[in-house]
């Protein structure tokens, strides 16, 4: 079976590290040996890994912002000056935006597209040149089942997920001839910040005609985060992914029911699924 490199000498990029997926996926690969780069904004280069629970060394830390092209060229940059390689990236990187399709502003939309759709081929962009001169590496773009279905009163978000889907499915094939893997991770609901850090749109006040509806259908999304997985069940997965030498497209992971709901969406009739859909979410 044909790997990269020992795990030893394998690089790994991870976008968005400082919480959430991106740091229980830069502990848990960094623990298991590779070579790990986090990124987050706030970031500085030259800072000092620090130690984590086990006492070893925790993984770099370094600053990228992915709405900046130059950001972005001078993290990878930096990674290839030191290690000379980037074998494995995971564009983990983005944010959730809530509210009603009518109640957002069109720079509300342009905002989460910026850091969730064009971040991503950004960095995919930055890293691709080095992949292709070794015949080699890995990108994992980290999804969402709202990346499947329309979420209600998370329409921008799951746009931008969509979007996401559609370009990946693309790229893998494209760089395929070269020995590169796309893969997307289709997360469910798990216990991350995603909660604390979702952003309201401006609009979504109560004097909005959606606003019963749009409060009522993200406390039950809320809830239902707060009782999600643990984040490093997708550590063990993307490590799985890792070592695959022949990968699927997707890989959706989650509650038994949201992968389910997954599948019904692709074989269901549209209309009954749509009933079900809204029942699930108390919208009729």
């Amino acid at each position: 079976m044909h790997h990269i490199k020992d795990i030893q000498k394998r690089v790994v990029l991870i976008t968005g590290a400082s919480s959430g997926f991106g740091e229980a996926c830069a502990r848990y690969l960094n623990q298991k040996g590779y070579c790990v780069y986090g990124t987050s904004r706030r970031a500085e280069f030259g800072q000092p890994p620090d130690k984590d629970n086990s006492g070893t060394s925790a993984f770099h830390m370094i600053p990228m912002d992915v709405r900046d092209q130059q950001s972005v060229e001078a993290g990878i940059n930096h990674i290839l000056d030191r290690d000379g390689a980037i074998d494995i990236v995971m564009n983990n990187a983005g944010y959730s935006l809530s509210g009603a399709v009518e109640d957002f502003t069109i720079d509300e939309i342009k905002g989460l597209f910026e850091t969730n759709f064009l971040g991503v081929l950004r960095v995919c962009k930055a890293v691709l040149p080095q992949m292709r001169s070794r015949n080699a590496g890995y990108i994992i773009n980290i999804s969402s089942i709202g990346g499947v279905m329309g979420l209600p009163y998370q329409g921008a978000y799951s746009a931008s997920k969509f979007a996401l889907e559609g370009i990946s499915e693309a790229l893998r094939i494209e760089v395929k001839p070269f020995g590169i893997h796309v893969v997307l991770i289709e997360p469910g609901d798990f216990k991350t910040d995603v909660t604390k850090n979702r952003v309201r749109a401006k609009g979504a006040v109560k004097d909005s005609v959606y606003y019963k509806r749009f409060n009522s259908t993200v406390a039950l999304m809320e809830n239902e985060e707060q009782s999600g997985l643990p984040p490093v069940k997708l550590a063990v997965l993307v490590e799985k992914i890792i070592n695959n030498p022949n990968p699927k497209v997707r890989y959706t992971i989650g509650k038994l029911e949201q992968r389910l709901s997954t599948l019904y969406k692709r074989w269901a009739p549209s209309l009954m699924y749509e009933k079900s859909f809204m029942k699930y979410y108390k919208l009729i």
